[in-house]
């Protein structure tokens, strides 16, 4: 390397003089710098804040050699260390600083930053706890403790949490918009799009708050304001990756989305999010055996109480364990009943949510993953980043997601006939992968009541029931509900997932817009498991959204003897129904056109003995269809499988 001459340009790339930068550091020769401690330290300090981190550390380890228990040198040491995702090295060095200096807040509350990363959260909370012990005011610890405390499910400690960090400091747009997504945990979506538009107002390009007032908009109904607000959140960090995904997911519930605008949508995440990691992609070494014990891993955030562990139950208790070895992935800190099962049913089981996804893909290529199924694809807490690093030679997606993931990295698609018939190939970019007779195999919830007598001849009168997510309901499909009570006299709507306020006023008078008097809707929110189940046994008649079908609320509403009503259209979402009736033998009651919906509604409204009689029998007719023959389903499944790993072996791509 050619020697650098006093005024030449700095190698380090600070921009300064070689003299007026690491010249002023050269080595005496003794090992030692020639500068002193305070000196070697600022001039750390001005490569951190230029995000050199290399050249940082290096100045702070000599400022150790001059002063060996410096704890600023110390607690940035710490710093570079966390910021490098060396967590454990952080706490080393941040623990090393509290020992020289254990008064100091700003260094329990880096302590708890890296404590968190690992995964540690009772610990990083007592760190917090004693960094406003030591300063009340300290308005980023108290931020920080609501991130935690949120984390842990402790929703009304961390929204005070929140309030203590404003009450010190207003203008905090973080603690605004991390308050807001609180409240809408809580279900308080008014507050919380008042709370995430005060942070807006100090701090207008504020990605993560708009973000959070997507998620707010969505959960309200209100579709075109989630999407202008996720795109507002990727005009301020157009590598927002969440951001991306939710919008997708957004766009998928538009009636008229075309595949050409979400493919559109799915080429900028991937352009944002996925090709700068291509060049971190290498060729894998599983052997190319084609009958060999498959290693097949699920990655998922849904690993518990969960629409997806309802159908991802069956396979995992079902595979050949001969043939196959599963490794299940959970990125989540949410354990109960279903996961403790599901671990049971597994070979190998690791919790990853405190990974990275630079680490989560590394350990997953260690070990040895032949194919990988990813659960969620643009849903929430998903993994997209840890695959688009392509750990696995075949990644699938399926279940969790009702489109194409936009990456390069996902080999396939798992669907059904039914749902992806012929022609639909072109909405993905993926190739799909076409299960037997359904892409769904359910498993119902001991949980579940027996099914009871129909409610109409107790009433006098038709209940029509809507159970799914009320963000499935656009104005498409109340205009089409309307129509159909207005066809069915003295009929009622029971609606569940309704939220308060002013969601479920608007969608009154939308109803009301239509001719439909409010006492004949009966609204509710969000419920537990049995009070659902409960509240779905009032139902006659269950309806699917048109646009967004059901698939969970569809199966548990058969099982529990009540038919749905399932309108036929184009895209997957559209198709998940009559998939799903497909598979029960129940096709009467799926519609081809808004007039057969309306018309199926009829028809069983004036015939109360046939749908008396249907009801009584539809569990037994459901647990002998292929829609919950678990053996068949998952022997179907390890079929495509073996297919796609002998064609990788033979191919190598």
């Amino acid at each position: 390397m050619t020697k650098l001459g006093r005024n030449d340009p700095c190698h380090c790339g600070s921009g300064k003089k070689y003299k007026h930068c690491c010249g002023k550091l050269v080595s005496t020769g003794t090992g030692l710098p020639a500068f002193s401690a305070s000196a070697a330290l600022q001039a750390a300090f001005e490569h951190h804040r230029a995000g050199r981190l290399p050249e940082a550390e290096t100045l702070y380890h000599r400022v150790l050699q001059l002063e060996p228990n410096h704890p600023d040198a110390l607690h940035h040491l710490g710093l570079t260390a966390l910021q490098s995702g060396k967590s454990e090295v952080a706490v080393d060095f941040v623990c090393k600083a509290m020992g020289a200096d254990p008064s100091n807040p700003i260094y329990h509350n880096t302590l708890a930053n890296a404590l968190k990363e690992l995964g540690r959260l009772r610990e990083a909370v007592a760190s917090l706890r004693k960094a406003i012990e030591l300063k009340p005011d300290f308005a980023m610890a108290h931020n920080n403790l609501g991130n935690l405390l949120k984390e842990m499910g402790q929703l009304d400690e961390a929204a005070e949490s929140y309030r203590q960090a404003l009450s010190f400091k207003p203008d905090d747009a973080d603690a605004h918009a991390n308050l807001g997504n609180v409240l809408k945990e809580q279900g308080r979506l008014d507050d919380a799009v008042a709370s995430l538009r005060t942070a807006l107002s100090f701090q207008p390009n504020h990605a993560k708050a708009y973000y959070n007032l997507g998620t707010v908009f969505n959960e309200q109904g209100l579709l075109d304001a989630a999407v202008e607000s996720y795109r507002k959140a990727l005009l301020f960090q157009p590598d927002y990756a969440i951001a991306h995904s939710n919008l997708q997911f957004a766009l998928q519930f538009y009636p008229h989305t075309t595949p050409a605008e979400l493919i559109a949508a799915s080429n900028r995440f991937a352009a944002q999010c996925e090709a700068p990691l291509k060049a971190q992609w290498r060729p894998h070494a599983n052997p190319r055996a084609p009958e060999k014990r498959l290693q097949v891993g699920y990655l998922s955030p849904d690993f518990r109480r969960h629409a997806v562990a309802f159908f991802i139950e069956p396979v995992l208790a079902n595979h050949d364990k001969e043939r196959i070895e599963v490794c299940c992935y959970y990125n989540n800190s949410q354990h109960d009943e279903f996961t403790a099962r599901l671990a049971g049913y597994s070979d190998r089981w690791l919790d990853c949510k405190w990974m990275t996804d630079s680490q989560l893909a590394e350990r997953i290529r260690a070990d040895g993953i032949d194919i990988l199924v990813d659960l969620a694809g643009h849903t929430a807490n998903n993994r997209m980043l840890t695959l688009a690093r392509k750990p696995a030679p075949i990644q699938i997606t399926y279940l969790g997601y009702p489109g194409t993931s936009g990456l390069a990295a996902m080999d396939y698609r798992l669907t059904d006939g039914c749902a992806d018939p012929a022609g639909n190939d072109a909405y993905y970019t993926e190739k799909l992968l076409r299960l037997p007779d359904s892409l769904w195999c359910f498993r119902p919830g001991k949980d579940m009541p027996e099914v009871t007598a129909l409610p109409a001849q107790r009433n006098g009168y038709i209940t029509f029931g809507s159970f799914n997510n009320f963000n499935k309901v656009d104005a498409l499909c109340i205009k089409l509900w309307a129509q159909l009570l207005q066809a069915v006299p003295d009929s009622r709507l029971l609606m569940v997932t309704v939220p308060e306020g002013g969601s479920r006023q608007r969608l009154k008078d939308q109803f009301v817009t239509h001719g439909i008097a409010a006492d004949r809707l009966e609204f509710h929110g969000k419920l537990p498991g049995n009070e659902f189940y409960r509240m779905l046994q009032r139902v006659d008649l269950s309806l699917d959204p048109i646009t967004v079908n059901g698939a969970t609320t569809t199966c548990e509403s058969l099982w529990l003897g009540v038919p749905v009503i399932s309108l036929t259209g184009k895209r997957f979402l559209e198709r998940a129904g009559f998939s799903i009736l497909n598979a029960t033998g129940l096709l009467d009651f799926a519609a081809k056109t808004p007039e057969d919906y309306i018309g199926i509604a009829r028809h069983f409204a004036s015939n109360l003995q046939q749908l008396a009689q249907l009801r009584a029998g539809l569990r037994a007719r459901v647990a002998g269809s292929p829609l919950v023959d678990e053996v068949k389903f998952t022997q179907g499944l390890e079929e495509l499988y073996r297919n796609v790993w002998t064609d990788w072996c033979k191919t190598g791509s």
